[in-house]
Formats: structure tokens, C-alpha cells, sequence
């Protein structure tokens, strides 16, 4: 199989599960050497109890054909940064691609205005979601801008277009996508003399580990969730995201896309990927299309 991104060193930030954990198996099948951080280890949880860890995502990128190296990180605290940063120069002497995927909120106060709100759970998500970004991109960039060619994916929910139309239900979720989409676009115009590229990325309907638990699903039988949520029906795997990093990764012309707002289903139009099943999902022309406009849940022309 070839391998188009051999020799490239990626730092997957917030690698643990979800579209996280899909984009760095992704950039492994790829040839990418991964660094995969997290809090969650098999020694602890984070504070959203899950059990993934960072050790099983490293395995996953090895069994996909990568090189896969498990760092436990805190992307609040800056010396952690700093010394994650220090070791991909000792180790690698180079970092070509940052995947800025941290979140780490254990629940969000939907549908209550911002006077509702807990406002120091909203506060400490604000610092989760977006200090978390600002702090790593300080640290590693430095690195990543030695090289021509560096690239940077903020990854976030919903595309710029989406998310400037629509409120998300919910003022501090609002704000944290919002300002992940910005961030790509100012690093955009940073990263360009130095000859690097960013964008910001949103996977779809995640099958995250969280959403099949919620639905009492595995992957192997989540369509199921149809019945509790029809529209489920658009779901993507964690995989169809990582494939699109890696395809646009893999991309020489790939700078022609710098500073934009993206999604995997979009991308997978572009490039040809699919998803685990075959199937091209495009939620973010489904959500506003069907879901949004109250029509009943049919994903023909959209997956």
C-alpha cells in the first residue's frame, strides 16, 4: 500500500477517542509517525471518566502501518506543552502536521441562555476548547514552521458557514466552535510566509465512543440509533475525518485550500475517500438541507 505521508511526523493534540483518535490511525495507514496526547492514560482518566486511552491509540496507528508514540499531556498546562515540544525536536527534528483536536468537556447545558448557565463550568469550557488550542499552537508551531510545508487542522463542530447562520444551542459551545473556526483562519495568514497551511476541519455525525454509548449502539450495529434518532441515519466513523486529514495532507496542492473551512464529507467529494461502509456521508449539507428544514429523516443523495 502507499504511503504518502512516510518520513512526516504528525502531533495529534486530544488523540484519545473520537475524531481524534481516527485521524491519527488515518495518518498512521499514511506512513505518518503520530505523537498522540491526551490526559487519559491506562494508569489514569481524564475528568470525563471515559476509559480510552492514549496508549490504545498509538497501537491502533501501529497496527495501521504507522508509528505510533503515546504522550500524556495536559494542553492547559504550558511547561507540559513546552516539554512535548521539546521531545518531537530531540526525537524527530521536525513536525509537519498539527492536529489540534482537544475538547475535553464532560457535559454542556443545552438550551439554557448564558444567565442560566453554570458559569464556571462554562468558563472552564471556554479554557478546555479554545485556551487549549492557543497554548499548544504557541509552543509547537515554532517547530513546524522550520520546514516548508507545515500544516495545521483545527479540528471543530459545524463549518464556518454553518455555525455563522446557526445558533448551536448553546452559548459557550457557540462560542468554542466558533472560535476554533477563527483560529484556522488567523493561522492561515501566519503560517503562509513560512510556507505552511491551515484549515479548520468538522467531521460529520461522529459515531464517536460517546454517541454509540449514548444510543446503546456499537459500530457494528449502529444503525440502530435510527430508532431513538432517525436522523442518525447521516453518522460517520471516526475514520471518514482522519481519512480526510490524510488526504489533504498527502495533497502537493494542498496550500490552494489554506485558511478554509472544511468538512469531511466535503473533502471526500474531492477526494474520493469513503467512509468504513463505502459510503461518502455529507452532513453538513444534509443537516441544514433535512434535518434543519424539519423534513423526515432520508439520506438519499447524501451518503
Amino acid at each position: 500500500m502507499e504511503k504518502p505521508l512516510r518520513n512526516k511526523v504528525a502531533l495529534v493534540a486530544g488523540g484519545t477517542r473520537g475524531a481524534g483518535r481516527g485521524i491519527a490511525t488515518e495518518l498512521g495507514r499514511a506512513g505518518a509517525t503520530v505523537y498522540v496526547t491526551g490526559r487519559s492514560t491506562t494508569e489514569s482518566r481524564s475528568e470525563m471518566g471515559r476509559p480510552e486511552t492514549i496508549e490504545e491509540t498509538a497501537a491502533l496507528v501501529d497496527q495501521a502501518g504507522g508509528v505510533g508514540i503515546a504522550v500524556r499531556v495536559d494542553h492547559l498546562i504550558p511547561s507540559e506543552v513546552k516539554a512535548l515540544v521539546e521531545r518531537l525536536r530531540s526525537e524527530q527534528g521536525q513536525l509537519d502536521i498539527l492536529v489540534n483536536d482537544i475538547w475535553g468537556a464532560t457535559r454542556m447545558e443545552w438550551n439554557k441562555k448564558l444567565w442560566e448557565s453554570d458559569l464556571d463550568y462554562g468558563l472552564r469550557t471556554l479554557r478546555l476548547a479554545v485556551d487549549t488550542h492557543a497554548i499548544t499552537g504557541h509552543f509547537a508551531l515554532p517547530l513546524l514552521i522550520e520546514r516548508p510545508g507545515g500544516l495545521v487542522v483545527e479540528v471543530t463542530d459545524g463549518t464556518d458557514a454553518y455555525n455563522a447562520a446557526n445558533y448551536r444551542v448553546s452559548f459557550f459551545f457557540d462560542l468554542a466552535k466558533a472560535a476554533v473556526n477563527r483560529m484556522a483562519f488567523a493561522l492561515a495568514h501566519e503560517l503562509e510566509p513560512h510556507g505552511g497551511s491551515a484549515v479548520a476541519l468538522t467531521p460529520g455525525w461522529l459515531r464517536s465512543e460517546a454517541m454509540l454509548d449514548a444510543y446503546d449502539v456499537t459500530e457494528a450495529n449502529w444503525q440502530d440509533a435510527t430508532r431513538k434518532r432517525p436522523h442518525c441515519a447521516i453518522a460517520e466513523s471516526p475514520a471518514c475525518v482522519g481519512r480526510a486529514v490524510a488526504a489533504w495532507a498527502a495533497d502537493p496542492g494542498r496550500a490552494r485550500r489554506n485558511g478554509q473551512s472544511l468538512s469531511s464529507g466535503g473533502l471526500a467529494q474531492i477526494y474520493g475517500f469513503t467512509d468504513t461502509d463505502g459510503s461518502q456521508p455529507d452532513a453538513w449539507r444534509y443537516v441544514p438541507e433535512v434535518q434543519d428544514a424539519g423534513k423526515p429523516a432520508d439520506t438519499t443523495g447524501y451518503r
